[in-house]
């Protein structure tokens, strides 16, 4: 029985009339569509109409694209649509989750260093309010986990850290900020991330805490979400096997699992919105059961929403197979309908429906990037940034000391590493430096006495760019040279004023804890670049708390 009166939906009796004569009209094929939520691959208009008339499916998620083209085929879907759908976008960090013309606050974990959680509901308004401007009514976020594992490589900075409490007060007023301006949030990933060191995509991975010890820190963090009223909760590929029951189902994926979505959630957390799935072509969904079994046993088990697909046509065939042979049965297709149609009675979609305004007009594009929006990003980003040791004292960096500077950019993808040395090296040359872009040595050129190198350079300064990724079973630095044959390595900590500034994944100490002075910036992106170059040369004071343990637990890393 779906309460459409109780939080999280707070229905009146208009709205809930909609809802039940909605789901009254709809055929089986319609409520089957209802369930899925693939993803976009093309703007094209003849593919457009075919998800949206054809197919009619419940919602759709785009990756990030220019804002006037994102509205455009936004607007189109909707206008094909029988009954108004979800538009979805992973909104976990700004506005340039759903337009990469938008405004990048920051990863939440450099909103978590900066001591305030008040940048919670910032990231929620903006998130909303950009979002919403390209037709975006429901956020992927934020998300909840809590980084306990160092090597996790897919949790991270998209956390706001190790502590439960931190994790709850900013995710709070993300949820409330987001839902007040019109997008429906998605606590994510449930049962919780963070404990293993894997992927989902890559592997079903698991949450190891006893029940009890899980109550006290996931379950507090879904708890006091559930209650702020998130419309949606998104459910991981991540087993619990503390809460099942049997031995053959202990690490059986929470998007599988009954007893994780419908006794843990529902009934003992209380959950009464819209339960998605994580992508469903993730290797930790796929390798769990045959994928003809495991796309109707997802909703059977709990879910509503049954989110990406391998092949669309195939899923909604294995669907209805499902249906046919009993492991789906009518009144759970109507259960889960119900509550995805409340979703979009809540966030009065019907309304916006009558009055051609589920999406806005090109004008309102004018939001994205707002001076107010602007504004918070250079706050969070003078807030977070966080020095976490100078044992030698070499901040400030000064011309006048050590002119002749070595900048070293370490990272996976070249085109993210130039993005970052078109931003710094001018802002360093400005300040009066003379800097040389490190290029890696081959085996002929690698070595050199400590002479020549304190010939060449008065001091050193890394970047390491090495960001949290899908499919990385790692973000740990690759040197580029072997051991300490040429300059990649900081072999040199003890001959020049050596900086090494992480931009990304905070817990590179565990592999340079040779470095005297270590930052962490939390984030990449040129704001954030442009505030840790001034700080750096000490135009600006260093203000943030690591929101985890930077020195991975290692003592020589404190050094």
């Amino acid at each position: 029985m779906v309460d459409l009166k109780g939080n999280p939906f707070y229905l009146k009796d208009e709205q809930i009339a909609w809802v039940n004569r909605t789901l009254e009209n709809l055929t089986l094929d319609e409520k089957v569509g209802q369930l899925f939520c693939p993803i976009g691959m093309s703007t094209d208009e003849k593919a457009l109409f075919d998800l949206a008339a054809n197919k009619k499916v419940g919602g759709l998620l785009f990756r990030p694209g220019k804002g006037e083209e994102m509205q455009q085929a936004h607007r189109y879907l909707q206008q094909q649509a029988k009954v108004p759908m979800l538009i979805a976008a992973n909104l976990e960090a700004g506005g340039t989750g759903s337009a990469i013309d938008g405004t990048r606050i920051g990863n939440p974990m450099l909103l978590a260093a900066g001591q305030d959680a008040e940048f919670g509901h910032h990231l929620g308004e903006v998130c909303a309010k950009e979002g919403s401007a390209v037709g975006v009514n429901w956020a992927f976020a934020p998300v909840v986990d809590i980084d306990y594992n160092f090597h996790n490589p897919i949790t991270n900075v998209r956390t706001y850290g190790s502590d439960p409490e931190t994790v709850l007060n900013y995710a709070k007023g993300f949820v409330e900020a987001v839902q007040q301006n019109g997008v429906a949030a998605s606590i994510k990933h449930f049962p919780g991330d963070g404990i293993d060191f894997r992927d989902q995509h890559l592997v079903t991975t698991v949450n190891t805490l006893p029940l009890e010890e899980w109550r006290s820190t996931y379950g507090k963090v879904y708890s006091g979400l559930i209650e702020a009223g998130s419309l949606s909760v998104m459910i991981g590929h991540i087993a619990l096997p503390a809460v099942q029951k049997s031995e053959e189902d202990a690490f059986l994926p929470a998007t599988l699992s009954p007893v994780i979505m419908q006794e843990l959630l529902r009934e003992e957390l209380g959950f009464n919105g819209v339960i998605t799935s994580d992508a469903t072509p993730m290797v930790g969904f796929c390798a769990a059961m045959e994928r003809r079994l495991a796309v109707p046993t997802a909703i059977a088990a709990g879910c509503d929403i049954f989110l990406f697909n391998k092949d669309l046509d195939e899923d909604i065939r294995f669907m209805k197979e499902g249906i046919a042979n009993g492991i789906l049965t009518p009144e759970r297709i109507d259960e889960a309908v119900t509550r995805i149609l409340a979703m979009k009675a809540a966030l009065k979609l019907p309304e916006k429906q009558a009055d051609a305004l589920l999406v806005p007009t090109k004008e309102e594009l004018a939001v994205l990037q707002a001076n107010q929006h602007v504004q918070w990003a250079k706050q969070a980003a003078d807030n977070g940034i966080t020095l976490v040791k100078d044992t030698a004292d070499n901040l400030p960096l000064r011309p006048e000391a050590t002119p002749r500077l070595l900048l070293q950019v370490i990272g996976p993808y070249e085109e993210a590493n130039t993005q970052i040395t078109s931003t710094v090296i001018p802002l360093l040359e400005k300040a009066g430096f003379r800097v040389t872009l490190y290029q890696p040595e081959d085996f002929t050129t690698g070595f050199e006495s400590v002479s020549q190198f304190r010939s060449k350079y008065d001091a050193v300064l890394y970047l390491a760019n090495v960001e949290n990724r899908s499919n990385a079973t790692t973000t740990r630095i690759n040197w580029y040279t072997f051991f300490g044959q040429g300059n990649n390595i900081p072999w040199f900590v003890d001959e020049v004023p050596t900086v090494f500034a992480s931009l990304e994944n905070p817990y590179h100490l565990m592999d340079v804890p040779m470095v005297k002075t270590y930052i962490n910036t939390y984030d990449n992106h040129q704001t954030v670049i442009e505030a840790l170059v001034a700080k750096i040369l000490g135009k600006s004071d260093f203000k943030g708390v690591s929101p985890i343990d930077p020195y991975c637990g290692l003592m020589d890393a404190r050094r």
